[in-house]
């Protein structure tokens, strides 16, 4: 299996679980949260420490599923 699908089945939805958004690994942990703390530069280290929970793999899948989202073909005539 590819190393970053394999990181992406971190990342769950569970509908009623935080209104159906994507979590990591079922835990109520948003991966918009996760993004938002990177956009405002809290580092990986910082996020590690406020949250022992999660990996480094979690925030490496938070970013790939960040990607893929934003990742689509625009067609130009």
């Amino acid at each position: 299996m590819n190393p970053r699908a394999d990181l992406l089945t971190r990342i769950t939805q569970t509908p009623g679980q935080c209104g159906g958004r994507p979590c990591i690994r079922g835990m109520r942990i948003r991966v918009s949260d996760i993004l938002e703390m990177l956009a405002e530069n809290v580092s990986v280290s910082e996020i590690l420490e406020d949250f022992p929970d999660l990996e480094l793999e979690d925030i490496q899948a938070c970013l790939i599923f960040a990607a893929r989202r934003t990742d689509f073909p625009r067609l130009t005539a």
